[in-house]
């Protein structure tokens, strides 16, 4: 009598159904913890310069990050165009054109992108506009860890 054996009828067989489930966690889990990005948190290297410090009360500021994009005030700019940049700023400003303006331009930040801003502010009737530097001081102390 021949027994015969039935583990070579089983043919292997990788099940994807799990591999779909995991695969789509993952993904929700990256979507989900990808949106907690605050903008108070952007990082900026401020170009240097001396000179005073000049204090002002509670300025419109316009920040520009090292790829050109536009924040005024905790707001996106959706797009990098003076007219989208006008909008914005007309609606965070209101009709105020004596406030001061406080321009945060990372120092990495494309030359155009700060002539942009320069441009619309300057056609919304803005005068009073700083630029915001770093002391040469406060970088050798960013630098040096134990002062």
């Amino acid at each position: 009598m021949r027994i015969r054996d039935h583990r070579a009828d089983d043919e292997p067989e990788i099940s994807l159904v799990p591999l779909i489930d995991v695969i789509l966690v993952m993904i929700i889990f990256f979507v989900v913890t990808a949106t907690f990005d605050a903008r108070s948190v952007i990082q900026l290297e401020l170009p240097r310069a001396t000179g005073e410090q000049v204090e002002a009360t509670q300025p419109l500021v316009v920040l520009v990050n090292a790829d050109g994009r536009y924040f005024v005030d905790d707001r996106e700019v959706l797009r990098n165009d003076v007219d989208s940049l006008k909008a914005t700023i007309s609606e965070v400003a209101g009709a105020e054109r004596e406030r001061p303006v406080m321009l945060r331009a990372d120092a990495r930040t494309p030359y155009q992108a700060v002539v942009t801003v320069y441009d619309a502010l300057g056609q919304l009737g803005f005068r009073r506009i700083m630029t915001a530097t770093a002391t040469p001081e406060a970088d050798a102390a960013a630098q040096d860890p134990i002062q």
